[in-house]
């Protein structure tokens, strides 16, 4: 057994200030991913102050039509929401993606956008991994491939993320409200992570003792018209091998704006912008969309074991797009 403190925080900004002051202790949501880290040995706290206790449970719509998501909302919870059903669904099917229902159950938005990779030689304590140890090397180069990245690696980590939910989110421009040791800020959900460049160890652009309150997703015509599909080995309980979140606003016959993020392939949900860009103002076509699909995957860089990602991709992103479409005819 391995030792450590455990306080239910009274606020959000008595736990940051907590946290803050020791460098060693770490918030406590659903727990889903941490646990599992401290039973492994990847984490090691010395205190775990449980934010379960704050009032971040809630769904409200806002003024200007957007959707406030707590971040202590429970995955099950956030799918089954009429209003998530409704005007974003992407996010709906995203969130029934991902894990199993009993992992839902548990799962938090926080939670579930902190989670870290569930790279085979990140959780394995016996092998080199930069992520886990910086300087040590990446077993994952010549390794073992299939889940890993083909767009914005690095030499240092070739590592995914895991979350069905970010990918969603980035795609619907989703917007984390942080309650830090600084005070409040907002950070798009596409700047929230980071890719590895020579700090793999470093996920996000989170500071030690800041605290995620809750996910705002902005009103858009495109969010009524989005799809998440994700492609695993198996049906469920499976980690993306490639997934796709997409929107689309089609007005007298164009595209007025478009959504697109993948999952399965990057550091990060990777925000499509490359495809974006040759979606919108003009016509949805089956010509345009594998164009779109090209221009986002031309850069990309598979490893020896996941070439298949590439055509994945391509073909899936296409198959979305063309649903999206026949559901506004």
């Amino acid at each position: 057994m391995i030792p450590f403190d455990y306080q239910p925080a009274e606020n959000a900004e008595g736990a940051v200030a907590t946290v803050a002051r020791a460098p060693e202790a770490t918030f406590l949501g659903g727990g889903t991913n941490l646990v599992d880290h401290m039973k492994l040995g990847l984490a090691r706290p010395s205190l775990l102050v449980d934010v379960t206790t704050l009032p971040l449970d809630r769904i409200e719509t806002l003024p200007d039509g957007g959707v406030r998501i707590g971040a202590g909302v429970r995955n099950s919870d956030a799918a089954a929401h009429p209003t998530i059903r409704e005007r974003y669904p992407a996010l709906a099917e995203a969130l029934l993606s991902g894990a199993s229902g009993q992992l839902r159950n548990l799962a938090t938005t926080g939670g579930n956008l902190l989670q870290r990779t569930r790279c085979v030689y990140f959780q394995d304590v016996t092998t080199p991994c930069n992520k886990r140890e910086p300087g040590s090397g990446c077993s994952a180069l010549g390794g073992y491939t299939r889940y890993h990245a083909i767009l914005g690696a690095s030499s240092d980590c070739v590592a995914v993320h895991p979350s069905d939910m970010a990918v969603a989110m980035a795609a619907l421009d989703a917007v984390v409200q942080v309650t830090g040791p600084g005070g409040q800020r907002d950070i798009p959900v596409v700047d929230l992570h980071r890719l590895p460049g020579d700090q793999p160890h470093r996920d996000t652009v989170l500071s030690h003792g800041d605290l995620i309150t809750a996910v705002d997703l902005p009103p858009a015509p495109a969010s009524r018209h989005s799809r998440y599909r994700k492609v695993r080995d198996r049906a469920s309980y499976a980690f993306a091998l490639v997934s796709v979140a997409a929107a689309l606003d089609i007005e007298d016959g164009d595209v007025r704006a478009a959504r697109v993020a993948f999952g399965g392939v990057s550091h990060k949900p990777w925000r499509a912008r490359r495809a974006e860009d040759v979606l919108v103002e003009g016509p949805p076509t089956e010509s345009t969309f594998w164009d779109a699909a090209e221009a986002e995957l031309s850069d990309a860089e598979p490893l020896r074991g996941n070439e298949f990602k590439v055509p994945l991709a391509r073909n899936t992103l296409v198959s979305v797009l063309r649903e999206i479409v026949s559901e506004q005819r």
